[in-house]
Parts: C-alpha cells; sequence; structure tokens
C-alpha cells in the first residue's frame, strides 16, 4: 500500500518537474505567455492593493463625521467646559474637543485675512465651540446624535455634513465593483490563454499521444502533464505578477511619501500581505489548471491512433 502511494505521489513529482522544464526548453514563447498571464493577475490585484491603501488613508473615515456644535453666545466658558465633559461621557461619542471664542476669533483672524475689520468689532462674534466625534458611522446613528445634541439649551447650531462622505463611499462600491468585474474578465482571459497555449502543445505532440493511445495509455495518463504545464504556466504567471506589484509599489513609495508630508501625514504605501499573496499565487496556478484542464478535454478526445 505505501509503495504504491508513494509511486502515485512520485509520478505527480516526475510530471511536474517534467512541464516546468518543458518551459525552460522553450525561453521565449513561455516568457510570452508567462508575461501575458502576469499582467492580466497583476491589474486586479494591484487595484485592490490601491483600494486598501486608499481606505487606510481614509482611517476608515474616522474623523470625515466629525461635526460641529456651536454654542449660544452667552453660555459661559466654564459651562462649555463641562458640557464637553458631559458629552464625552455619551455612549455614542468617542472624542469631544473644545474650542473657545477667542481661540477661534485668532485663528480667523490669522486666516481669514479680515483681521483689520474683525479688529474694528466691539466684541468677538464667534461663539464657543464643540467638535464632535460620533462613535458609530452609520447616517442614523449620526442624525440621531445631532438632534440629541440640537435638543441642548445651550445649542445654537449643529452643522453635520456627511453627504460628501456617503458619495465618497459609493464611489468606493462602485470602483470596487469594477475591480471585481475586472478580475472576472481577466481571469477568464488567463484560462484562455493557457488554454490555447496548451492547444498548440497538444498538436505538436500529437504523434506521441497516438503512440501512447496504442500501447494503451489511459487518458488520465496522457493529461496530467499538460495539466501540470498549465499550473506552472499559472503560478508562474503569479509570481511574475507578485513581482511587479512589489516593484510598481516601491517605484509609487516615494512620490507617495513626499506628496503625504505636504499634507503633514506620514502614511505609507502598503503592499501586499503574505496573505493577498499567497492567494495570488493560487490564483494563478488554479486558473493554469483550469485553462490545461478544458484545453485537454475538448482536444485529447479528437486525438485517436489511426
Amino acid at each position: 500500500m505505501f509503495r504504491r502511494i508513494n509511486h502515485y505521489f512520485s509520478l505527480h513529482a516526475q510530471n511536474f518537474v517534467g512541464a516546468f522544464g518543458g518551459l525552460l526548453r522553450q525561453p521565449i514563447g513561455s516568457a510570452m505567455t508567462v508575461i501575458v498571464i502576469a499582467i492580466a493577475l497583476a491589474l486586479p490585484a494591484g487595484l485592490r492593493v490601491l483600494l486598501n491603501n486608499f481606505d487606510m488613508l481614509s482611517g476608515s473615515w474616522a474623523g470625515a463625521i466629525d461635526f460641529s456644535v456651536y454654542l449660544a453666545l452667552d453660555v459661559e466658558e466654564s459651562r462649555a467646559r463641562e458640557l464637553a465633559i458631559e458629552l464625552e461621557g455619551r455612549g455614542d461619542v468617542t472624542q469631544v474637543v473644545f474650542l473657545p471664542r477667542d481661540a477661534a476669533l485668532e485663528d480667523f483672524q490669522s486666516y481669514s485675512g479680515f483681521g483689520a475689520a474683525l479688529d474694528a468689532l466691539e466684541e468677538n462674534p464667534l461663539p464657543h465651540t464643540l467638535v464632535v466625534r460620533p462613535a458609530g458611522d452609520s447616517r442614523e446613528q449620526i442624525e440621531a446624535l445631532a438632534a440629541d445634541l440640537n435638543a441642548l439649551i445651550e445649542t445654537d447650531l449643529v452643522q453635520v455634513d456627511t453627504a460628501w462622505v456617503e458619495r465618497m463611499r459609493a464611489m468606493l462600491l462602485l470602483i470596487a465593483r469594477t475591480v471585481d468585474l475586472a478580475t472576472v474578465l481577466l481571469a477568464l482571459a488567463v484560462v484562455l490563454v493557457i488554454g490555447n497555449t496548451i492547444r498548440l502543445e497538444i498538436n505538436n505532440r500529437r504523434t506521441e499521444i497516438e503512440v501512447v493511445k496504442l500501447v494503451g495509455g489511459s487518458d488520465a495518463f496522457i493529461r496530467r502533464p499538460f495539466l501540470y504545464m498549465g499550473l506552472c504556466y499559472g503560478l508562474s504567471g503569479g509570481l511574475l505578477a507578485m513581482v511587479t506589484i512589489i516593484l510598481s509599489l516601491l517605484t509609487l513609495a516615494g512620490p507617495t511619501r513626499a506628496l503625504a508630508g505636504l499634507y503633514g501625514s506620514s502614511f505609507e504605501l502598503q503592499g501586499l500581505t503574505p496573505e493577498q499573496a499567497l492567494w495570488l499565487l493560487g490564483a494563478g496556478a488554479l486558473l493554469g489548471w483550469a485553462g490545461a484542464g478544458v484545453a485537454t478535454a475538448r482536444h485529447l478526445r479528437a486525438i485517436e491512433p489511426t
């Protein structure tokens, strides 16, 4: 029993090594096929990595849904600070930042360009402000919190603007669906490319296949080397796609770091995780096996010894 199992795995190992050797014996043709497969795999995988980076850059939208609570002008600073502490203790609030009216006026004078005009005013027209960061990120949770804050006696105005966040999320969802569609189409292209390559290999070895069938070789025996050849094509394409993505991200890392620095951010592009790299290699191998399976199922039956 053990000998039969050992013999079975030995045959598969020999077929795999032989298939890989067949690719090396035709370096130019094999390289062209592998490059096409790598491009088809790298495009959707690279776009998925960029989407993940954009999601990380947005900080999972933390801070994008902050809103301002403008207090009435007659609210004392001590009461405003107490209110900030009370609100921060709520379960649906993550953080509350208190902006005193004097500091707000100084900032407005510095950045608005109307400093001289504001100096002519007898009193500060700006109120104390609370910048509230909600714990939830759904539209319903934010609107409920805003309604509660607007009902406070000290509140004069609650400014909430989450429409652009919803639009951005919708755009990202559309892009993600587009990437999914492109992934399916390019995966089909990989299957077709490998299937056509295996078909040509079957035609080149037609005489050999006829001889094997004459001496009693089964279809499974004949099919196995071609399946492993397809797997080697897909695995090589996946490996080259992974290298392509890594080199592309390294090329973009410098400009991305410089751009982030202009905005005071320490953001760094993140590459493929080990899990994503394994998925890419596995997908390439699986598509290669599938393409070879389609080609052998269709064309081996048409070859019969005469």
